[in-house]
């Protein structure tokens, strides 16, 4: 039996109930019982394998245990602030002249969607990425001093151990149980956790810019899953999640694109 086997809900609520949870885990770790639900339903359709996820937030934490910068910088950055959250998806490069203008919004950014903001100028404030996208720009946005967070999985841990080390100014995310520089923020692919950690942090509100959740690959969303078809069914979870998030946010959602999102308003032309 795995040293890293996941705890069961009911250990993990006795346990978290009972310790002394410092470092801004507390605001995290008490919701994790509220989103395992959602992450059972994706593991399920995908076959994902727990353990191997669990494995994974725990090679994170050891890489970054003592290089990982303080989550309350992110939540700094973030709380009271307007967002972007920046897709890879098509409409992201015709919104290039939108994200450029929205100077005082903060960027959040999605893995292969920071090489074409790079790539025009524009600097990421945050990145939230599994590692999929091209790690030259991954690299050259730590160095520009966006805030690198990095998640981990049961199928990235070859890239974890390779770019981890090369990389400044990280946070751990995970989709399984929280440990020590690791956290759960929610959500499923890396658009929608961008979402999702803009949220946590206490964004005032929040614009999906190049999120359009089809399964039409662009040059800076092709990553590693080149079937169309499983990369369809990611997508659909992520609208979904994205659409049960808006039930209970507190932030003002937007989405400036051509796609309909339940409870995230149309742009329309407002002016940034």
């Amino acid at each position: 039996m795995s040293h890293y086997k996941l705890m069961h809900i009911q250990d993990f609520n006795t346990k978290t109930n009972k310790q002394s949870i410092k470092n801004h885990f507390a605001i995290l770790w008490v919701k994790f019982d509220d989103w395992f639900p959602y992450y059972q339903e994706i593991r399920n359709e995908f076959g994902y394998s727990t353990e191997k996820d669990q494995n994974a937030a725990y090679l994170l934490s050891r890489m970054i245990v003592r290089r990982s910068i303080d989550i309350k910088k992110l939540e700094k950055k973030i709380r009271g602030r307007d967002v972007l959250a920046i897709g890879a998806g098509p409409s992201l490069e015709e919104n290039i002249d939108f994200i450029r203008r929205s100077k005082n919004l903060v960027k959040v950014v999605a893995d292969g969607a920071v090489e074409a903001l790079i790539k025009n100028k524009i600097k990421p404030d945050v990145v939230v990425s599994d590692l999929d996208g091209n790690p030259t720009f991954l690299k050259k946005a730590g160095k520009l001093g966006a805030i690198m967070v990095i998640h981990a999985h049961g199928d990235n841990e070859d890239a974890v151990t390779k770019l981890v080390p090369k990389l400044r100014n990280i946070i751990g995310s995970t989709q399984v149980m929280p440990v020590e520089k690791v956290y759960n923020f929610g959500g499923f692919t890396d658009g929608d956790r961008c979402v999702f950690l803009a949220e946590e942090m206490g964004a005032k509100s929040i614009v999906l810019v190049g999120m359009d959740f089809t399964d039409q690959t662009t040059k800076y969303s092709k990553g590693k899953t080149n079937n169309e078809k499983i990369k369809g069914r990611k997508l659909k979870q992520a609208k979904r999640l994205l659409e049960i998030l808006s039930k209970r946010s507190k932030s003002m959602l937007f989405i400036n694109s051509r796609t309909r999102i339940k409870g995230f308003a149309k742009l329309g032309s407002m002016k940034p």
